[in-house]
């Protein structure tokens, strides 16, 4: 009886270490390709200068830029906790999604706190027979909900310019005067090559040549 039960806690205790290398490497493998896919897209002018893991599931890399428009910029890979099941099943549950963060610091300190946060709504298709088959549908631009009393002039160009980007769906914004100054967050599966990754690092130039914009329109300046 003791052996049996001693055989089947190798076994599982086997079959546990091989779950958890083999998906270990798969974040390590996918967090590397987003990385090199935000390097290339740098076309030189960014490089990672260093890159280092927080156990299976965090891949941070600092960056170097040629142009001085960022600094102590970082990127962040947060993947999906694959190698411990359950808390994989935890976060399939909770719908958490892998991300991609870049944060960094402009050349000024901002004059304001912005926080951004992009959702979709979406409504479940009509029933047919139901109530309201004449409705007139029309698709409206985008729509800010804020929780600021006043619009201050030297918010328009920040949230114009994220209005405006259409190469990607970013999950978050965030502008701050403590570091990292400005932080952008997307969902890691909109990153399918270098060519998403240069649209995604051509909206961080945005927003940050928008608060530019915004510090030089201030009357306070």
């Amino acid at each position: 009886m003791g052996r049996f039960f001693l055989i089947d806690a190798l076994v599982a205790a086997a079959l546990f270490a091989l779950w958890y290398f083999s998906l270990a490497h798969y974040n390590r493998h996918k967090g590397t390709k987003a990385l090199r896919w935000v390097e290339e897209a740098c076309s030189g002018r960014g490089r990672i200068v260093e890159a280092r893991w927080f156990g299976s599931c965090r891949l941070q890399a600092r960056m170097g830029f040629s142009a001085n428009w960022l600094e102590n910029a970082r990127v962040t890979v947060l993947l999906a906790p694959r190698p411990i099941p359950f808390q994989w099943f935890l976060s399939i549950w909770r719908k958490q999604k892998e991300t991609l963060t870049f944060e960094a610091d402009l050349d000024y300190i901002p004059g304001f706190q912005l926080e951004v946060h992009r959702h979709h709504w979406l409504t479940h298709k009509r029933r047919a027979g139901t109530v309201g088959k004449n409705w007139s549908i029309t698709r409206p631009g985008p729509v800010v909900l804020t929780t600021r009393t006043q619009w201050t002039q030297e918010l328009a160009p920040v949230v114009n310019a994220l209005m405006m980007s259409r190469g990607h769906n970013l999950l978050s914004v965030q502008f701050r005067s403590e570091s990292p100054q400005l932080a952008a967050t997307v969902a890691l599966d909109a990153l399918s090559g270098r060519e998403s990754a240069a649209s995604f690092l051509n909206t961080v130039h945005d927003l940050a040549t928008g608060a530019s914009t915004s510090r030089q329109s201030s009357p306070d300046q």
